[in-house]
């Protein structure tokens, strides 16, 4: 495992990457992009100490479980500018038009230095599958643009999660827009449900994830 600064914050806080090498295509999973959704961070964290124990998948894995650091720290939804990553996106619909404050996408597109170290990392190493893990009033898993049917599926097998295809409301900006939607990247949106058990996140959603990544070889 190689770990390493993915980019900073607004307040120059270190965004904290770790790399775990295989010979074959590249894989990115994120988590706590919104600060208060704390079940998708330690989903990743569970992860990351399931990876450095046995790292046996064939992909060149980055997982960053704190996305949005100074959020996490707070507990906040948003960064520490006051703006939700996940509508920051440079994307065809990004719009500065908010149906709610919680959903502020920023002066610009892609302002964020959060959001640019991404852009970064995408452009520069071009991952096959994007994996961002959240958390929701309901659980599901969103199958953006359907081109993580067979990911969905065989996670659904082992959570009883529902796959849709969007979420039920705009999401301009968002991560699974730019990167399904606008750069065919299959990308999925993990939804565990909000204020969910964390022994459940360890005992039932740790390993169905690690065994889709098993059956996607």
């Amino acid at each position: 495992m190689k770990t390493f600064i993915f980019g900073h914050t607004p307040q120059k806080t270190p965004i904290w990457g770790y790399r775990f090498h295989g010979a074959q295509e590249k894989v990115l999973i994120l988590g706590g992009v919104h600060g208060n959704e704390p079940e998708g961070v330690l989903a990743c964290e569970l992860l990351k100490e399931r990876f450095f124990e046995s790292y046996d998948l064939p992909y060149d894995l980055t997982l960053i479980p704190a996305f949005n650091p100074d959020g996490v720290l707070k507990g906040n939804r948003k960064n520490s500018n006051g703006v939700d990553l996940n509508r920051n996106l440079p994307t065809k619909d990004w719009t500065s038009q908010i149906a709610e404050e919680k959903y502020f996408p920023g002066v610009s597109a892609g302002s964020e230095s959060e959001n640019q170290a991404l852009l970064a990392f995408i452009q520069a190493e071009k991952p096959q599958f994007i994996l961002s893990l959240h958390s929701f009033r309901e659980s599901m898993l969103l199958d953006n643009n359907s081109l993580c049917r067979k990911e969905c599926e065989s996670l659904a097998r082992r959570t009883g999660l529902v796959i849709k295809n969007e979420i039920g409301y705009p999401t301009p900006g968002s991560l699974g827009t730019f990167g399904a939607f606008e750069n065919n990247i299959p990308t999925l949106t993990y939804e565990l449900l909000r204020g969910m058990n964390f022994n459940e996140i360890r005992e039932i959603h740790v390993p169905a994830i690690y065994e889709m990544l098993k059956e996607r070889i």
